[in-house]
Formats: structure tokens, sequence, C-alpha cells
């Protein structure tokens, strides 16, 4: 939450009450956030049966790495920097999830905006080694999402399982595709071409190659022909696990008992989720556009805040829409001193 409303703060900067709303939230959060150090799901409670979280540490990366941008204040880049903090969210370790921006983990996502920091601003001493490491270990998660690679597998349609064959795989591939098109945006700013994955160089082009395919698997060209997104083609699911989709709008309220009779219909939705995209298929790439089974029909906040990023990153003419280097670090001090003016013309 401090996160986001510390970009939040950024988009808005020139509306400035707002924006220093929007930061005054975002330092309470944080702030209240490392003073109360636990998870949400811990001990027990309800919310760790559907979403549990697996740590903090990568909040603290993610979170401290806007907070840093909305405000200019160094002891948020000490503390995304702190080896010790670093090594807790896991960034110099791999493991079957490494690379996987999701709700759960944001480490990948904290890696690549600190790379962005590194690239267009090159802080230095005393945060160059840490910065270093998130920039080698970004290229080392882009390395793993070619197909090149061994780290994930993919379906036989090509759609890669960044997830290793759990369900609900789409809301981590629009992810992946959104963090290869920004970071080949970042490289191509500061007129890097590409990236070495070991002794192999690779374009930039690869990277959105990647990110192309996998949009459009989800966009229909897959061994279905079925469109994931809701609306959009002529074959999309029907039965989207969704409430508002599913219960009429009849002006009749019905408590969440009531509700279970239109979750178990086997009628289409009478209300459509245009733009919603659903969990997507399995690993044989097969689709089963049954209401109750939300491992394939069920559509998440955070599976299409990923596919309109990756959209987003997408679209537009290639090569001629520039990355805008300087409003994220609007509120970043400058880093080195300033250089003294020059002086006057001599006089003789």
């Amino acid at each position: 939450m401090a996160a986001a409303l510390a970009s939040a703060s950024i988009v808005f900067k020139d509306d400035k009450v707002y924006s220093q709303k929007l930061v005054h939230g975002a330092v309470t959060l944080f702030k209240f956030a490392r003073e109360k150090k636990g998870r949400y799901s811990g001990d027990g409670s309800a919310a760790a049966q559907f979403y549990n979280s697996s740590s903090y540490w990568d909040e603290f990366v993610w979170g401290g790495a806007w907070m840093y941008f909305a405000t200019g204040n160094n002891s948020y880049l000490d503390l995304v920097t702190n080896p010790e903090i670093v090594r807790n969210a896991g960034a110099f370790w791999g493991g079957p999830d490494y690379g996987v921006l999701s709700w759960d983990n944001k480490l990948a996502g904290a890696q690549v905006l600190l790379t962005r920091l590194r690239l267009f601003l090159s802080p230095g001493y005393p945060y160059e080694e840490i910065l270093r490491t998130f920039h080698n270990q970004t290229n080392i998660i882009m390395c793993s999402y070619l197909p090149f690679f061994t780290s994930f597998n993919r379906t036989k349609g090509g759609l890669i399982k960044l997830n290793h064959g759990r369900p609900q795989p789409l809301q981590y591939v629009v992810n992946a595709a959104f963090l290869a098109t920004l970071y080949s945006d970042y490289l191509e700013a500061v007129g890097t071409p590409g990236w070495y994955c070991g002794p192999n160089f690779y374009s930039t082009d690869v990277m959105r190659d990647f990110a192309k395919t996998q949009i459009d698997y989800i966009l229909g060209e897959n061994p279905r022909k079925m469109s994931y997104i809701v609306g959009f083609s002529n074959h999309f699911p029907k039965q989207v696990h969704h409430r508002g989709a599913s219960i009429p709008n009849n002006k009749v309220k019905y408590n969440c008992k009531q509700g279970w009779k239109w979750r178990d219909s086997k009628k289409p939705n009478p209300n459509v989720m245009i733009g919603a995209m659903v969990a997507g298929p399995d690993t044989l790439d097969n689709f089963h556009d049954i209401r109750t089974n939300y491992n394939y029909t069920e559509p998440t906040l955070a599976g299409n805040a990923g596919l309109v990023a990756a959209l987003v990153g997408l679209s537009g003419k290639r090569k001629t829409t520039n990355i805008d280097r300087n409003t994220i670090f609007s509120s970043v001090p400058p880093m080195f001193p300033i250089s003294p003016p020059p002086p006057s013309p001599w006089k003789p």
C-alpha cells in the first residue's frame, strides 16, 4: 500500500496538495510496516487459506524503492541497499520461483525498478555494490524468460510456465511480459542494444518478442484459438468466476449464500466483464469454461494490472516512443555536488 501511494504521488505530482497527501499516507504506512514487522497471514489467519504471504522482506525493498523516488529521502535508499534486508528478500539466491513477479513477491519488480536508478542516475558509492547486484540479477531474470534456457518450461502452445504447472498461470505471465518490455525500454533509453546471458549477447528485441508472444497467446494465438480476455474476439470465457458478473442485475439484493445458485448455474454470465483476464489454461493448454472452477475462470486485480501494463508497454510505434527518463526522479536530489558556475569573463 505504501508503494502504491508513493508511486501515485509521482503520477499526480502536478497537483501538489494531493501529491503531498499521498506522500504523507505512504510515509505513515511504511513507518507502521517497519515498526510492526510480520505477515498479515500469519498465526493461522483466514487470509492464509487464499492469499498466504510467504514473506514481507520483498515488500520492504519494493516499498522502500518507491518511497525513495517519491520523497528523495536517502534513508529509504539506505534501506533498500542494506545487504541484510536484500539477503532476507532473496535477492542473492535463486529458487524455483525466482524472477516471478506476483502479488506475493515483488522482488523481481523491485530489482528492475532499482536497475533503472543505476542506469539513469548511477548513484555510485555506497550504493553501487547492491545496485549492481540488482542489475545483474535483472539480466539473469530476463535470461530465464527466454526459450533458450530451462528455468521455466513451456506448454506445447508456447505459454511459459512461470508457476511450474500450478493453476492460474496468466497473472504471472503478464507480469513477466511487462517487466521484459520495461527493461528493454530502459536499456534502449541509455543506448544499450541488449544484454548478456552468459557468453551470448541478445538484443532488446528478443525481450520484446518474448513479451509479444506471451500476450498474443492470451489474446487468442493458442491451440484453442481462444481469447482469455473477456469480450475480446468472438471466442472468450462466458462463465467468469465473479459475483458481479454472474448475479443478474434485477434490483434484488442477494446475500452471500443466495448468490451460490448463480455461481452453480450452467448458463453464461448475465453481465459481461469486458476486459477481465481469467486465470487461464492448464499445462496442456486446456481450458474449462466452468464458473465453479476458479482455477480456470477467476479474474484478479493483480492479473489485470499486469495485463494493462504489458499492453501499454507493447503499444505505440517501435523506436519512436521514448521512455520518460526524468519524472520518476523529480523528487530525488542531485546525486553529486552541483558544479560551481563558470568564472566571469577575464577583463584586462
